[in-house]
């Protein structure tokens, strides 16, 4: 296997794992946490480690304070949490009901009422999987999508020997590329162009410690949301 190759499977290998699994076993609390706990354990093997032995080179990656790293992903993610709830809930109801008409899946379509309770209700599946699947989609999807999309992808698309792309270059052509593929991955298209835009500025500018940062918080936030207001339409 060449360098290049291992390369491209320690950034790709959680992702793969995610999306696989996601694949194959049912929509359900406990198969979530399953999912969840398979592609952490393929990040902490793969990817960790490697990252932790050979860092990308200095030239290709300039330093950037950590505390504004972390003090930029935070804002980000706040941005991008109102971006993704506001719309449906922030809205006066007609501007919601056609926010959701044509800016979800499927287009054109209205949100058809939901057919019982979420699987990931504690009422459902107990409170440790509701849980689960908050720490899941905060700690575990959230790393694991920066790193695919941002780190992986978006300097992928721009040359083969991935890592000796600067991560400070902007390649327009990428960066509609990577959103673009990011906004397919959820049910809110447009919701999601605009946080894959805004995470991937934070990874050009800040680096990848900010890009996670705001997927972390996003995430953790919208799943407070959800547990608080009992508005499992968002999971």
């Amino acid at each position: 296997m060449t360098r290049e190759t291992k390369n491209i499977l320690r950034y790709c290998a959680p992702f793969a794992t995610w999306i696989g699994l996601q694949t194959v076993l049912p929509a359900t609390a406990a198969m979530y946490a399953l999912r969840s706990v398979a592609t952490l354990a393929v990040l902490l093997a793969l990817f960790l480690p490697a990252r932790m032995r050979a860092p990308e080179n200095p030239s290709t990656a300039p330093a950037t304070n950590r505390g504004a790293a972390v003090l930029f992903g935070i804002l980000g993610g706040l941005l991008v949490f109102a971006l993704w709830v506001g719309p449906e809930y922030w809205v006066p109801q007609r501007l919601a009901d056609f926010y959701r008409t044509w800016f979800c899946w499927p287009i054109g379509s209205p949100p058809a009422a939901s057919a019982g309770p979420s699987p990931y209700e504690p009422a459902v599946c107990g409170w440790p999987l509701t849980v689960a699947k908050l720490a899941g989609s905060a700690f575990v999807i959230a790393p694991v999508e920066e790193i695919f999309f941002r780190s992986f992808l978006y300097r992928w698309l721009q040359k083969r020997d991935f890592l000796s792309v600067p991560r400070t270059q902007f390649d327009l052509s990428a960066f509609v590329w990577t959103t673009g593929l990011f906004l397919l991955e959820h049910d809110r298209p447009l919701a999601a162009a605009l946080c894959a835009v805004v995470y991937g500025f934070l990874y050009i500018r800040c680096g990848l410690l900010a890009a996670i940062v705001a997927h972390i918080l996003t995430n953790l936030l919208l799943a407070l949301f959800v547990i608080h207001f009992n508005l499992w339409t968002f999971w």
